[in-house]
Parts: C-alpha cells; structure tokens; sequence
C-alpha cells in the first residue's frame, strides 16, 4: 500500500526520471571501469525503484531498494519503501520488520509509523492506536492518521475517543467527512464554529 511518504515519493519519482536518465551515476573518476558506489549513486537506485514501482515491477524496485541498503544501510527511505512492497506482496511480517528498521533510524518517521499501524489495526489494535497517537502527536495535521485512529478506537469500542479523532481528521481534510461512520458523522461535520475552534 503506498500510503504517506509513499503516496508524495511516487509523485515525486516522475518528476526525477529525467534526472536518473540523464545523470548516470559515476563518480569523476571515469577512468575506472567500476566506479565506487557513491551516495549519489544510492540516491540514483533509490529514485530508480520508484520508477520502477510506478510501472509496477515491484519485485525489481524491491532489489533495487535493496541494493541501496548495501550501500546506505541506514538509509530510512530504502528500508520503509522495502516495508512498502512487502506489504503489498502480502509479507506483512517483512513489511513490519522493514517499517521497524526505518524507525530506529529515525524514530519521528511518520510514514512509517503510519504504515506499520494500518498494518497492525487487525492483529495488534493497542499498538496500532499507540503508532497512531504518535503519528498525530507529531503531525496533527496528518488527516488520514486522525481517520485511521477513529476507526481503530471504534473497533475497541472507544467511542468518545474515536469521535474526537474522526473530528480531528475532518477538521484536517474536509473531504473525509462522507467516509466518516454514520454512528459519528453528525459530530464530525464542518461548522463554522468547529472550522473556528480547529484553527486555534
């Protein structure tokens, strides 16, 4: 599922094929038929993979994700966009591993904790709603992080704190409030006076 930072990469990947395709990644030694791997070049292979996801050859950017971790082994994005293929091949436990590896690099990665909690919503609710509180503590304005909140807490039968998270994900994007479950929509809609408050 990409979702998050997956969502914006893949966007972003189009606007770089130009630059992967016109830049090939060599170092100014080009006297040397193998040129050693440079961040550059795992910038390059990372850029790649997203390509190669887009056009859906997701068993090769998952190889090329993981040749930058070859390189970079800290390397946030190419652990987390591993977590992403895993999850979409149906590997959750590979895909929570990966998410759990782009964490300890960077504990405030919210894609990653984002994804690790939809991931973890059915088998492991409290963590997931703990991933989730995280997630909006640190981006409140993280609508679909409010949304899957209110529907996590709603599966625990945390109605009142399910409804303050599917108000907070409204006043965030709107457009969510039809998505919204009947039981808590009246509560959720737009007002003038909710528009007045959320923006404090």
């Amino acid at each position: 599922m990409w979702t998050g930072l997956g969502a914006s990469v893949a966007v972003a990947a189009g606007a770089v094929t130009w630059a992967v395709m016109s830049h090939p990644a060599t170092t100014p030694d080009s006297k040397s038929e193998e040129a050693p791997l440079t961040p550059l070049t795992a910038h390059a292979l990372l850029q790649a993979g997203h390509v190669q996801a887009q056009h859906h050859d997701f068993d090769g950017a998952e190889a090329t994700f993981k040749r930058v971790l070859e390189m970079e082994p800290r390397n946030k994005l190419a652990w987390y966009n591993v977590g992403v293929v895993s999850a979409r091949d149906g590997r959750p436990a590979d895909a929570l591993k990966a998410y759990d590896a782009a964490l300890k690099i960077d504990p405030s990665f919210t894609s990653a904790l984002f994804n690790q909690a939809v991931l973890l919503k059915t088998s492991d609710p409290d963590r997931a709603i703990a991933l989730l509180n995280r997630t909006v503590t640190i981006n409140p304005k993280a609508s679909t992080a409010h949304f899957q909140l209110g529907d996590t807490l709603s599966r625990k039968g945390r109605d009142s704190q399910a409804r303050d998270a599917y108000r907070r994900a409204v006043a965030a994007d709107p457009s969510l409030h039809s998505q919204v479950p009947e039981k808590f929509r009246d509560s959720t809609g737009p007002s003038p006076s909710s528009t007045t408050s959320a923006g404090r």
